[in-house]
């Protein structure tokens, strides 16, 4: 498949493949006085008659070189030229660290119902698939039926791969029996974020416009997983544009409450695997989309330090926020789909290739632990009872303040970045037809981001730059910080500074038929070993992640 450097569809072009015709409005004649007086007073700067007709004179050259710039032929997966490091400046970089080595358990009892099947974990599978009691052919078979079925009540599908998957699923059990194993994905059936390209399926990005638009790339994470033999089976529902869980087929549900919606972004993929339809499903966050949309459907997941894996082949939204993450069952399934994804590929030049300290059955031994001062946390039962079963471990939890920062400045960057990335979109009128317009949604944010000044958006990322450093102060002497999963100060910092986050199962609701309540771990730059290693080992003394929604309803 030809990658980002052979593609000649540009922004446009691409951006317009589903587009209805637009009668753009007509402009009016520039005033070049006028424009420069409105610029200075959105950066808070008064100039004198003298000063702006003096700048009024350098306006016509710089509106020729914009207009210069709108006419390049610009492929909508390329990124700009600089790209976003979380790691300090001042300290050099860690060593990378191979695959991992997993045993896969080769005694596991075959599951008793199709429920429990679609319910198990990765080892579960992987073990069973070695044994012979199943075939990656009746995973795939299961999964595509449970889609199908329980997509009426969930909305989370917008496009299955029956054919290819089942063809896909017959060559890893022809590889097996022939003494190839590909690891511990090898023949399980996953589901993918609809903001993924993948040559053989549509990819939507949640948003009427583009339903039937055809991004013929391979998106560099679903390359890797196939790779490691994992078998994709569904393209899943994002909210339009990565925004909420509203999509071009409705509302996302969450499966432990049908009338509520699933959050989002990444709805469909959080929907998905709490309800059993795949065992693991990979989603993005840019702020909150893996964190929010797990809380509220009682699954776990793991948002990775950003650029660990690749956003090649990603719709993108934010260059310097956009991270790819897997939602599963466990903390065990999480690393292994993290594992097969992770490193630098040569097409995302944010991916790197860092340490992934792991190792399964380590415990907590080693682990500093810090607790998050705010409010409101820790107050229900069970927060109080994972932190009582910390100390119960020997551990001792330092208070955490996170740095005041002007974050919400920072997060200039974002709105900028995303309209640039939709720039084509707004120009050519695609905007309303998203399911979304209200102040708060992307229509109106691209519109109002057209004001943001390069000087405040470099100003944004220089104050970034020392929230960098401010973070890595607070995190020097704590591997893993428990907190909330709630929007708050913690997302929003560690989404700027690209910490990774660990969405953990610690209850049990009484409303909403049980579902998983959850708590956040949150890591060290490239600690996802960490907080895999915490994750594991509470859930072997604890059920709360097994849990299964009743459908039936």
């Amino acid at each position: 498949m030809p990658d980002a450097s052979s593609l000649s569809t540009d922004r446009r072009s691409f951006l317009l493949g589903a587009a209805v015709p637009f009668a753009a409005a007509p402009m009016r004649t520039p005033d070049d006085a006028e424009d420069l007086a409105a610029a200075a007073r959105l950066a808070a700067l008064e100039f004198t008659a003298e000063e702006r007709a003096q700048a009024a004179r350098r306006l016509p050259q710089l509106r020729s070189g914009y207009e210069a710039l709108r006419k390049q032929a610009i492929p909508f997966e390329l990124p700009p030229c600089a790209s976003f490091d979380p790691w300090p400046i001042a300290r050099p970089r860690p060593a990378a660290t191979g695959r991992l080595p997993f045993a896969i358990p080769a005694d596991v009892p075959a599951a008793a119902t199709d429920a429990d099947l679609a319910f198990a974990t990765i080892p579960q599978l992987a073990s069973w698939l070695r044994q012979k009691k199943v075939t990656a052919v009746q995973l795939v078979e299961l999964a595509l039926s449970r889609l199908q079925k329980f997509d009426p009540q969930l909305f989370c599908v917008v496009h299955q791969r029956a054919d290819a998957a089942r063809a896909e699923a017959k060559q890893r059990d022809a590889e097996l029996a022939a003494g190839t194993d590909r690891g511990p994905l090898h023949g399980i059936p996953y589901g993918a974020k609809d903001l993924f390209g993948w040559p053989d399926t549509p990819t939507s990005f949640g948003a009427a416009p583009w339903r039937d638009n055809r991004w013929n790339i391979e998106a560099t994470c679903l390359k890797k997983l196939h790779d490691a033999g994992a078998v994709l089976v569904a393209k899943l529902s994002l909210g339009a544009l990565a925004m909420g869980d509203l999509w071009h087929g409705g509302r996302t549900r969450n499966p432990w409450n049908p009338t509520q919606g699933s959050s989002g972004s990444s709805a469909g993929p959080a929907s998905a695997v709490a309800a059993g339809l795949v065992p693991f499903a990979i989603g993005t966050e840019t702020l909150g989309s893996i964190v929010s949309p797990c809380r509220q459907c009682g699954i776990g997941g793991l948002r990775p330090t950003f650029g660990t894996v690749s956003r090649h082949g990603a719709m993108p939204l934010s260059w310097t926020m956009d991270k790819v993450g897997p939602i599963a069952r466990s903390a065990v399934d999480a690393a292994l789909v993290f594992d097969a994804m992770r490193g630098r590929d040569g097409k995302d030049p944010a991916a790197v290739d860092a340490p992934f300290a792991w190792r399964p059955g380590a415990g907590l031994q080693g682990l500093k632990f810090g607790i998050v001062q705010q409010r409101d946390f820790p107050s229900r039962a069970e927060d109080k009872a994972f932190v009582q079963w910390l100390t119960a471990q020997g551990v001792e939890l330092t208070p955490i303040t996170l740095p005041r920062a002007p974050m919400e400045g920072m997060l200039t960057m974002l709105h900028a970045e995303a309209a640039a990335a939709f720039d084509e979109a707004l120009r050519t009128g695609l905007l309303p037809q998203l399911p979304g317009q209200a102040d708060s949604d992307w229509p109106n944010q691209f519109r109002a981001a057209r004001t943001i000044p390069a000087v405040e958006y470099l100003q944004a990322s220089r104050a970034r730059t020392a929230l960098l450093a401010a973070m890595d102060a607070t995190f020097a002497n704590v591997d893993v910080v428990v907190a909330p999963t709630h929007g708050g100060p913690m997302l929003t910092a560690t989404n700027l500074s690209g910490h990774p986050t660990l969405v953990l199962p610690v209850g049990r609701a009484d409303a909403d038929g049980g579902r998983p309540t959850m708590l956040a771990l949150v890591g060290k730059l490239y600690g996802e070993g960490a907080l895999t290693a915490v994750g594991e080992a509470w859930q072997a003394t604890t059920t709360h992640h097994l849990g299964r929604p009743d459908l039936s309803r």
